[in-house]
């Protein structure tokens, strides 16, 4: 896509041709001053495989490639990294695309700067003990089913699919069980029903023969069956404020992580599961590269959030929130920068 294209998402024809100007700089010069070599980066559940693109930024050493020291907090849940941003406490957050519309809405500016996942890659599935009470999203009605973390994009995504099969968002109660082995744990204790999770906690469940899938993201045919259309899910994103005050940095971050999602494209399993933490492997090499083989579809191949994307997302939280998202007036302008992404492909 031209980079007209991009730059034609919305704003005003002065706005446009002020970011135009600046491409430039971002591109050309590379010995530009890091205004903030040295960040903070928040994070909701770390081992999982769609935050994967991180972890390759860090492991292959892309961020010390850009000039750049980042230290990363992993916290239990994309809500809360979210608001570690909001409070200050993070320079920069990967979480969930949905995480822009819903603070534009509330008047925070924050935007994404880069996509590192064209699919949700989330599961809805039910313990297979129950498969015959529950088969579809329906039954679930009085269940409680486990996710990251209540407002995350694991619990956004299971209570817009029950709104989708006529039921309310509360006809399911949420628990947190967070993103690694306890989340495992919690299906294996029969603590839940089931859970909205993501690999490679839900292909470790599968292959142990513990759950039943309901609906599947980690594809595009799956994805568009609940949505429609493409949905983003997890994205680099920051306040304006900083944005605009660190562009250099800001320039740097996308880099990073671009090189993380090219390396993904081609890298082998075995180069995947040699990168990561061993204690991301579950104590099973060839169960974590079968996952990561899942998984693989969903990454961006080149950072880009589109426009149908935008109105994917923004109507599934008219559906799911129409109290508060019912009369929403946002534009896809808001909610991705996309100069840092295309400047990064010169």
């Amino acid at each position: 896509m031209k980079r007209r294209d991009f730059l034609m998402a919305g704003g005003s024809l002065a706005a446009l041709a002020a970011l135009s100007a600046r491409l430039p700089a971002f591109a050309q010069d590379t010995g530009a001053a890091i205004e903030k070599p040295s960040l903070t980066l928040g994070v909701g559940g770390k081992p999982l495989l769609y935050y994967l693109p991180l972890t390759i930024a860090e492991r292959q050493g892309f961020f010390e490639e850009e000039g750049l020291t980042v230290a990363i907090n992993d916290f239990g849940g994309g809500a809360k990294s979210l608001q570690a941003l909001v409070g200050g406490s993070v320079d920069v957050v990967t979480g969930a695309y949905e995480h822009t519309l819903r603070m534009q809405h509330r008047g925070q500016d924050i935007r994404a700067v880069a996509d590192l996942g064209r699919f949700p890659g989330i599961t809805i599935a039910v313990r297979s003990a129950l498969k015959d009470e529950i088969k579809t999203i329906a039954d679930l009605k009085g269940r409680t089913m486990g996710v990251t973390a209540p407002g995350s994009s694991t619990a956004l995504m299971l209570q817009y699919a029950l709104v989708k099969a006529g039921l309310k968002p509360d006809d399911v109660s949420l628990v947190g069980i967070g993103g690694g082995t306890s989340a495992v744990a919690a299906v294996k204790r029969g603590e839940i029903a089931g859970l909205s999770h993501l690999d490679p906690v839900t292909s470790r469940l599968e292959v142990d023969g513990d759950i039943v899938p309901l609906i599947d993201t980690r594809t595009e045919e799956g994805t568009r069956e609940l949505f429609g259309g493409t949905n983003p899910a997890a994205t680099v994103y920051l306040r304006h404020d900083f944005v605009e005050a660190n562009p250099v940095t800001t320039q740097r971050i996308v880099n990073a992580f671009l090189k993380s999602l090219a390396w993904l494209q081609t890298a082998t399993p075995d180069q995947v599961a040699d990168s990561v933490p061993e204690d991301y492997l579950f104590g099973d090499r060839e169960f974590y590269k079968t996952a990561f083989e899942k998984a693989r579809p969903m990454y961006s191949p080149d950072g880009v959030i589109t426009e149908d994307g935008f109105q994917s997302m923004l109507s599934m939280l008219k559906t799911l929130e129409p109290d508060e998202f019912g009369s929403a007036d946002l534009t896809f302008a808001q909610t991705f920068d996309p100069r840092f992404v295309t400047a990064a492909k010169g």
